[in-house]
């Protein structure tokens, strides 16, 4: 069974796929390498999850807030203004004690990148697409997340009309803390439902 976390191959392969047809575009006059590059960096290290940490953040913090997220998710996240292509549409689903979730594309791999920046290169690998639907908990044991056998695991299934993000539980000890404070506890993985947030003592 291939480890969703062996992604040499996979990566240079698409990544040599990747290279060899932007060298063509760039050569033929239509793309523009600069143009990439600044696409790539907005997504990558300006956005990032970075966003979605706020989003999460601000549901921890302000309980009218994180009513009107569960209840209509694109809504609430426009109005930290985070939306565009491919956040056009978004349900956030919250992590209980009761039911873990996560998210999966099983047909390409729709994200949303206005939250959550780029998507990780094992979210777009068939194992991870088909293996989650499948056994989520052995996938999830291997990304370090276990859980009691009373908890539910949900699995949401994006699409091009409709993107998931999780809202993870937040961790205990965090009483007090700022919503800039708590940002910094985000993970990706854990509004993807692949992780947990950081520990505030960690």
């Amino acid at each position: 069974m291939h480890d969703i976390h062996d992604e040499g191959r996979y990566t240079t392969d698409i990544a040599l796929r990747v290279k060899a047809m932007e060298s063509l575009l760039v050569e033929k006059n239509l793309l523009d390498a600069k143009a990439v590059d600044k696409i790539v960096d907005l997504y990558q290290n300006k956005i990032g999850p970075r966003n979605g940490a706020r989003v999460v953040a601000r549901a921890w913090t302000d309980p009218d807030y994180r009513t009107r997220l569960l209840e209509d998710g694109t809504a609430a996240v426009a109005e930290l203004g985070y939306t565009g292509v491919q956040g056009e549409e978004m349900v956030v689903v919250a992590n209980t004690d009761a039911v873990h979730n996560v998210t999966v594309c099983t047909l390409c791999s729709c994200y949303p990148w206005p939250t959550l920046g780029l998507p990780p290169n094992w979210y777009k690998e068939a194992p991870y697409r088909s293996r989650v639907v499948i056994d989520p908990r052995s996938v999830l044991a291997e990304f370090g997340v276990t859980l009691p056998e009373t908890t539910q695991v949900r699995v949401w299934d994006s699409n091009a009309e409709l993107r998931y993000m999780v809202l993870p539980m937040r961790p205990e000890g965090t009483e007090g803390m700022s919503e800039d404070e708590l940002v910094a506890l985000i993970t990706r993985d854990s509004m993807i439902g692949t992780g947990f947030p950081l520990s505030p003592s960690a």
